[in-house]
């Protein structure tokens, strides 16, 4: 059988399997930002200044989590992270314990909000000593909003220490964030510093929703696809966690997205395309790709090690290589979309500078499924 061929059969299988199950655990086990703080504090706020989600979108997108808080995925449809928002603080003998559960199975920063002119915060801070207390939680970051709402930059300062000297008072040191979710003139301050300072702890905040200038029209278009490719990369990382069943699905979940991608560039998904598109990579790259899955999964089948180690490798392997396809794929859907020819070293060096690129990411994704 020709390289041509064996690549064709991984990338266009004959059976179409149910790849709900793969979505499915991906999904339980998001990057989570747990907001806390009291009702007004600006959580739903903060949301929507970071996601750039509209209040409709975002009031629509809440659904239970436990007793006390609820969830946000993002993105509604394709959902690579979510949000926490408790909203049972104000309740009379508020217990953490089933939040701070919901969150330790997954990557997660607790991010305390609070308002700048409010320094009433017991119900706050009882919350924040049982969370201490339970040593679950490690990353949280101190959000200090509505800092556009007082009259003068002495004032603020003063607001600003008294709420951040009570909360090191039962948590200890924690870094913070002064904003304005909603700004005087409608713009939302200080949300990049914020961003950045969440993307320390999740590295997938900055790379959602860090600001780039963009210097190309393919890598503008590629912006609006990025959400969508990094879903099917944590749904492949997500499968190869457990032994076996990646061999079957992570071809198959990459074939899916290649699929969805080529049809938004309104290019079907055929025999000729694929042929094309790996052609157009180069033999030696789809060797690569074709043996490194055997690999993989040959490796988690070694007991203790396979189950540990080799899992966690697997899982970031085809995390990485799943959405370093999708970003060779826009590339060259695009070019051929606008009748242009796009080279091998091209869709190399794009795939080796995405599949560097999103390490990070991957790695902290496969953290969530050990």
């Amino acid at each position: 059988m020709s390289f041509l061929q064996r690549a064709y059969r991984r990338l266009n299988p004959q059976k179409k399997p149910d790849l709900e199950p793969a979505f499915r655990h991906s999904t339980a086990f998001l990057p989570t930002l747990w907001l806390i703080g009291k009702t007004g504090a600006g959580k739903s706020s903060l949301i929507r200044a970071v996601t750039g989600q509209s209040d409709i979108e975002v009031g629509r997108g809440f659904r239970p989590c436990t007793q006390t808080a609820v969830r946000y995925d993002f993105p509604a449809d394709t959902p690579v992270m979510t949000f926490m928002d408790t909203r049972g603080l104000a309740e009379a003998g508020y217990d953490a314990a089933d939040d701070i559960r919901a969150c330790e199975g997954s990557s997660h920063a607790l991010v305390v909000v609070m308002r700048a002119d409010d320094p009433e915060q017991s119900e706050l801070l009882r919350a924040l000593k049982q969370i201490k207390r339970s040593g679950k939680v490690r990353n949280a970051l101190l959000v200090h909003t509505g800092i556009q709402l007082l009259d003068s930059e002495d004032e603020l300062q003063r607001c600003i220490q008294h709420n951040q000297l009570a909360v090191e008072a039962v948590w200890g040191p924690i870094e913070s964030a002064p904003t304005d979710l909603i700004g005087r003139d409608g713009t939302p301050v200080g949300i990049a510093a914020l961003i950045d300072k969440l993307g320390n702890f999740l590295p997938i905040v900055a790379e959602l929703f860090e600001r780039r200038s963009n210097s190309s029209a393919e890598e503008t278009n590629f912006q609006k696809l990025k959400t969508e490719v990094m879903w099917y990369a944590g749904a492949a990382g997500a499968t190869d966690a457990v032994p076996v069943v990646g061999l079957v699905t992570v071809p198959t979940i990459q074939t899916k997205m290649l699929h969805s991608l080529a049809n938004y560039y309104g290019l079907e998904w055929d025999k000729r395309l694929i042929t094309e598109l790996v052609s157009t990579l180069g033999v030696g790259f789809g060797v690569q790709y074709a043996s490194r899955l055997g690999i993989q999964q040959l490796v988690k089948l070694i007991p203790v090690y396979g189950q540990t180690v080799g899992a966690a490798s697997a899982a970031v392997t085809s995390y990485c290589v799943t959405y370093a396809l999708g970003r060779v794929g826009c590339i060259y859907f695009f070019n051929k979309q606008r009748g242009e020819s796009t080279s091998p070293e091209q869709l190399q060096a794009t795939y080796r500078k995405a599949f560097e690129h999103i390490m990070p990411v991957a790695k902290d994704d496969a953290e969530n499924h050990r």
